[in-house]
């Protein structure tokens, strides 16, 4: 995709300079998960908030599974008749979240989620505590609430109490959609005003280095442009799983869209604008410099998830972090029966525990071995694999890749020998691998990878089958994004300068910015992370405000 176009701020002497066309206490730009939380929030203190929206509204939230990561004895635990505490929450997400943000702001995360999620639900957000009966990556209709990452994996659950923390929004199909809607409408309820078909490309800084405006430019509302816009982001959203190629060529045509039919539209941000635009997994030039050995995973986000809000904010001189970090998406499960099988390397080394949540597997698979991963299974779990994938059993989405793999990427062996040839790899190596996992699995030796008694399997006997399915893979592509972005203050969401100084003026939410989810990926910690990180924000801007409205210094901050 094309690289955005962001440009230079324009710097002012002071914001009374301007024509401005339209005024606004926050000025959002890119109203998805982390924009709607944060209007809401600003809205209910009493600040007047404009909303800023390149395409039709919702990111990356409105296509994801709609998984919030909360925890410390929600409701839905406990109608699950779980137990749980913040104290177990922070001791499990402290494995997962490492160093990406500080012990005091993961504790705060943690001892405000079922808070967290009773805003949610006060939005109109609706969950109930339906526990899925097994592991999966993503429950069904019928189930809400799941163990969405690692905390029962034996060596997790060694120093934190597991406990399910994926709660579900209730909707059909993606349930995204569905936690979106409830957001979107809430905000308009509250006053937020949202225009969308506009595009933040610049930045206005006043002589204080304050961030006092924004210039936007707007598809002319109801035009052939504007009607043509919308058909071909729709189109580039609806075929990017399954031809990311052409979404691409689609997102360049609306580019070229923008830049010959948007008008340009002065906005004043009386007391801040917020930068939630997503991510930048769609910009492969920021791929290349800081990650590249993501660039052949199959993107996961947006048509917003460009870069250009992470760019807006190095414009003004923010400074970046965690921008190595991406999240590389290998699921193992469902099938279950493939979760009990066997992951090597090209050296036809075991290198991970199968039962661990897909990021994990997906993270040691790319940094640690080459993007290379194949499953060795024998026919009992072959022919499991395929009853557990039937009609009604899992979602669409999780069914066809597992059929497309068993018949066409799918290597057979009547010993591991000619198993190895034929893949190959080391025939000693796999040998010893699959024998001294079989070993673990009769329960003659501990398994070396720590797995679960229950998830092991004897592959003593064959004959025995390998699936490819490595990061580069064509059946089975991985689904990547990323988890970095601009560097924030921990207590207000304000952009961070070189110097580690907050830039007045200027906030970041979700994944534009460094937050709870920008180390290790778990199912629902984004979503939580952009409400938690977009309320934040909203809510230092109102402190500000009401403390003093004309403040233009800087306050200080510990990050």
């Amino acid at each position: 995709m094309t690289k955005p176009a962001v440009l230079a701020p324009l710097r002012v002497e002071h914001a009374q300079q301007l024509p401005w066309q339209q005024q606004a206490d926050l000025v959002v730009v890119g109203f998805g998960g982390a924009g709607a939380s944060a209007a809401i929030e600003a809205a209910s203190r009493g600040l007047s908030v404009l909303a800023l929206e390149r395409f039709a509204g919702g990111g990356a939230t409105a296509l994801s599974g709609g998984v919030v990561y909360a925890g410390g004895g929600t409701p839905q635990q406990h109608q699950a008749g779980y137990q749980d505490h913040p104290e177990a929450m922070f001791a499990y997400l402290r494995q997962e979240v490492g160093d990406a943000v500080g012990e005091q702001t993961l504790r705060t995360f943690c001892d405000a989620s079922a808070d967290q999620l009773s805003w949610l639900e006060r939005q109109g957000v609706v969950f109930e505590g339906s526990m899925a009966p097994h592991k999966t990556s993503y429950p069904s209709d019928r189930y809400y609430l799941y163990y969405s990452g690692n905390e029962a994996v034996p060596s997790y659950a060694a120093s934190a109490k597991p406990a399910p923390r994926g709660h579900r929004a209730k909707g059909s199909g993606l349930s995204g959609a569905s936690l979106f809607a409830a957001l979107a409408s809430s905000a308009r309820r509250q006053g937020v005003e949202v225009r969308t078909q506009c595009q933040v490309r610049r930045l206005v800084i006043d002589r204080d280095d304050q961030v006092v405006g924004v210039q936007a430019w707007q598809l002319p509302v109801g035009s052939r442009a504007a009607r043509q816009h919308a058909r071909l982001s729709r189109w580039a959203a609806a075929v990017h799983m399954y031809a990311p190629a052409l979404s691409a060529r689609l997102r360049a045509r609306l580019q070229r869209i923008e830049q010959a039919s948007a008008e340009p539209v002065w906005i004043r941000a009386r007391h801040g604008v917020l930068l939630s635009s997503g991510g930048f997994v769609l910009n492969r030039a920021l791929l290349q410099q800081y990650a590249p050995r993501y660039l052949d995973g199959l993107p996961l986000g947006s048509n917003g998830c460009d870069g250009s809000g992470i760019d807006l904010g190095r414009s003004a001189g923010g400074s970046l972090g965690q921008m190595h970090k991406v999240s590389a998406w290998r699921f193992i499960n469902p099938p279950l029966a493939w979760a009990r099988g066997l992951i090597v390397n090209a050296r036809g080394e075991r290198y991970c525990n199968e039962e661990v949540y897909g990021a994990t597997l997906g993270h040691h698979m790319v940094e640690a071995h080459d993007g290379r991963a194949l499953l060795i299974l024998d026919r009992q779990l072959r022919n499991q694999a395929l009853r557990q994938v039937g009609p009604g059993k899992v979602w669409s989405f999780q069914r066809l890749p597992v059929l497309l793999n068993l018949l066409f990427n799918c290597r057979r062996g009547n010993t591991l020998e000619q198993l190895a040839e034929r893949c190959g790899l080391p025939g000693q190596a796999l040998r010893e691998s699959v024998e001294t996992y079989s070993r673990a699995a009769r329960g003659e030796i501990d398994d070396p990878q720590g797995k679960s008694s229950a998830m092991r399997h004897d592959l003593g006997h064959g004959p025995w089958y390998c699936l490819d399915l490595s990061y580069a893979s064509r059946l089975y592509p991985c689904p990547t994004l990323t988890l970095g972005g601009l560097r924030v203050c921990e207590h207000s969401g304000q952009v961070l300068d070189a110097l580690g100084k907050p830039i007045t003026g200027l906030y970041a939410a979700g994944r534009c910015a460094v937050g709870v989810a920008s180390n290790l990926y778990i199912s629902g910690l984004s979503l939580a992370d952009c409400v938690f990180s977009g309320r934040r924000a909203a809510a230092h801007v109102a402190q500000r405000h009401a403390s003093d409205p004309s403040h233009q210094g800087v306050q200080p901050c510990n990050v």
